[in-house]
């Protein structure tokens, strides 16, 4: 079934982008709202259905499909709620808080049926559509990515201040920019695995700056740079092929002005939506970027742990020295 009649649940930043895709693509309708602050939903009153609680939207007859477009930590509960329902969902990243919670909803989804898309919005962008063409008649194979997110988050949230709470986000800059640039990583190299982490983090242990390096079976790698604290914005891809040329990226290229590149990427995340089939390949990908999330985070408490034995071994070996 081919969903068309869609209700959205959660008003933040990020919802515009999606009422905006719903109201100008043909054959979507905006069926009903959901979000629990009142002045979220003034403006859809007189024009959809609207309620303050997702269970209530989710049993409103004449639903094809949901946007989750919910603070991260609720997407694991909501996304249940509605596969439970038999309601395909289009989840914003990350897919769930944890990958125990990715799985259940990943299994839950099989079960009925039903599909789960997560919403990796970079990779309906006209610059990585444009390089993964010329990728794909180069005759050399991807020997190195590079991606990097750069912005400073607090220009980027609106009101929406969970962003900056690690119990709402999952983290910072790594558990919710990390799963868009680990899905670009994905898209060009496949399947890839952790191979280190340096993760910068604030006074209130915040994630702010990240470096992560990745590796693909075939001996490709990946780093990926991410960053909270940038002064401006740069979202970029850099693709060196065995043979030594290089192919590049900028996503946010060709359409000036704040986030201006959304507007046509969450247009892509509907068509693809809309063509999602339950259990077709591409369907674990919110899951695989989970992971990845999740071995990020290992990485570094590994680094640190490392980092720690090493200074009290010297520690040691220095108080040995004077006795």
């Amino acid at each position: 079934m081919t969903p068309r009649r869609v209700g959205v649940i959660g008003l933040g930043a990020i919802s515009r982008y999606y009422l905006a895709a719903i109201g100008r693509l043909p054959g979507w309708e905006l069926a009903a709202v959901c979000d629990a602050r009142q002045e979220a939903l003034a403006p859809h009153r007189g024009r959809v259905p609207c309620h303050s609680e997702h269970r209530a939207l989710l049993a409103q007859p004449g639903l094809d499909a949901v946007v989750v477009a919910v603070p991260n930590h609720a997407h694991a509960a909501i996304c249940g709620d509605a596969l439970a329902a038999g309601l395909p969902v289009c989840v914003e990243k990350p897919l769930a808080l944890h990958p125990a919670e990715g799985r259940e909803l990943t299994a839950l989804a099989r079960a009925r049926a039903t599909p789960l898309f997560t919403a990796f919005h970079r990779r309906y962008n006209d610059g990585v559509r444009r390089l993964r063409h010329d990728l794909a008649a180069a005759r050399a194979p991807v020997a190195a990515v590079r991606v990097r997110y750069l912005e400073r988050i607090e220009e980027h949230i609106a009101g929406d201040t969970w962003y900056l709470d690690p119990r709402r986000c999952g983290g910072g800059c790594v558990a919710d920019n990390g799963p868009n640039a680990f899905d670009l990583v994905r898209l060009l190299l496949g399947d890839v695995e952790v191979g280190g982490a340096e993760i910068t983090r604030d006074a209130r242990g915040t994630d702010r700056q990240a470096v992560i390096g990745l590796r693909a079976a075939g001996g490709a790698t990946a780093t990926v740079e991410l960053d909270w604290s940038y002064p401006g914005e740069t979202k970029d891809i850099e693709v060196r092929l065995a043979d030594g040329t290089v192919h590049r990226a900028d996503m946010l290229a060709g359409h000036p002005g704040f986030k201006a590149s959304l507007w046509h990427e969450y247009a892509g995340i509907l068509d693809a939506f809309a063509a999602a089939r339950p259990g077709e390949a591409g369907t674990d990908d919110g899951l695989a970027a989970l992971d990845l999330v999740a071995a990020s985070y290992r990485a570094e408490q590994a680094a640190t742990a490392e980092t720690e034995q090493a200074a009290t071994e010297r520690a040691a070996t220095t108080e040995g020295g004077r006795r």
